[in-house]
């Protein structure tokens, strides 16, 4: 059977990976030669001239060693600010769970910059777990779309600014699906069996199929939302599903032990141009999820550790450094004039709607509710028991 063509956006990202990288590895994207440190908490930088940032894999420009994080290089060498870099965050829950008792202690947990997941951003921000921004250190924060500047849990934006957008819907690996998947039920076929991972954001993996069930995730009832889970663990039980994870997925769709997963748009087409269009993404007919990973300063950052960190979200907030990251992870950008900066070096990729949506693609993505303090217990529990958890 002769392999389906990819999207037409993954064929855009696709073809454009060898002038993204050499804009990426340019000149004018890095600034030095010394290696940027990539991992621990706090390693030998000094705590009044360094910022720490916890990401999420697979989400920030890294140059063709993999080694180094070519925007990230740049503001070390503009600000004279070491940088320490850990892709730290593999779960929302996870992460928090780590860092929580730390917290509550108010004592440091290794960390100037975090970027959680919104209705993770509310739990810190209504706990007292981080720092209003000191608005005048980023004047960039203007820049951010309308559409994202005032959300329930920040209305006037004191504690977060969004650092990208995420779409969730349906991944695959094209030569085990060459036809694709329009719909969840395309999961549900005999090549896939046992080879299928979910998403551990609960607002994601449920989302996606209380969609298909028909279902609006914004007004999402408790009875619809516990079918959901119960169709979810029937399809575990079964031997559908492998696995429900993080971001770690990706290292089963690299070695072949997944095949179809619900899964981040930006991972899959970072995956497909690594991979020879190996693996593809589309938003499923019956819709699929949005949300945004937020900057968040924590309450335990000191003075120094804070000022550096609004430095960091200020330069990520200019429209030329915030289509480079783009360029590279695919997710949505929130900055104001980043798809006329990546027009410059990037006129196809700039048309891509993963990353500079169009009403129409923006109209099939739906935001979970939000979900009250009872609410959030009741059914993480249920989706954590469904998971095996």
């Amino acid at each position: 059977m002769a392999k389906k063509p990819l999207s037409p956006e993954a064929r855009s990202i696709l073809n454009s990976r060898v002038s993204r990288r050499a804009v990426l590895a340019g000149a004018g994207a890095v600034a030095g030669a010394s290696a940027l440190a990539s991992c621990g908490s706090g390693g030998g930088a000094d705590a009044a001239n360094s910022v720490r940032w916890a990401n999420w894999t697979l989400y920030l420009d890294v140059d063709e060693s993999g080694n180094k994080y070519p925007t990230l290089e740049a503001f070390k060498e503009k600000f004279g600010i070491d940088a320490v870099y850990s892709e730290d965050i593999n779960d929302n829950d996870e992460f928090f769970g780590k860092v929580q008792g730390q917290l509550k202690l108010g004592e440091d947990i290794g960390y100037d910059i975090i970027t959680p997941t919104d209705w993770m951003a509310a739990r810190f921000i209504r706990l007292g777990y981080t720092q209003k921004f000191d608005k005048a250190n980023i004047p960039n924060a203007k820049n951010i779309l309308d559409s994202l500047a005032s959300p329930s849990f920040d209305p006037n934006r004191d504690s977060s600014l969004t650092y990208q957008s995420i779409m969730a819907g349906l991944g695959w690996n094209t030569a085990v699906n060459p036809k694709g998947m329009k719909s969840v039920d395309d999961l549900w076929t005999p090549q896939n069996k046992g080879k299928i991972i979910v998403l551990s954001e609960m607002r994601d993996t449920i989302g996606v199929i209380l969609l298909s069930q028909g279902v609006d995730i914004t007004t999402v009832t408790e009875d619809q939302f516990m079918n959901a889970v119960d169709f979810l663990e029937k399809k575990i039980a079964d031997g559908w599903i492998r696995g429900v994870k993080g971001n770690e997925y990706k290292e089963d769709l690299i070695s072949g032990d997944a095949t179809a997963v619900i899964a981040w748009a930006g991972d899959l087409f970072q995956l497909s141009n690594e991979n020879e269009g190996k693996f593809d993404f589309a938003i499923p007919e019956s819709g699929g999820t949005i949300s945004g990973d937020n900057f968040l300063i924590p309450s335990t950052a000191t003075a120094e550790g804070k000022k550096n960190a609004e430095t960091l979200i200020n330069y990520y907030y200019d429209p030329a450094v915030a289509a480079e990251v783009a360029a590279y992870v695919n997710y949505v950008t929130p900055v104001k004039g980043a798809q006329e900066e990546m027009a410059k070096f990037d006129p196809e990729l700039a048309k891509s709607e993963y990353i500079f949506p169009t009403e129409k693609t923006l109209s099939r993505l739906n935001v979970f509710k939000a979900l009250t303090p009872a609410e959030e217990s009741a059914w993480t529990e249920a989706f954590q028991k469904a998971a095996g958890n």
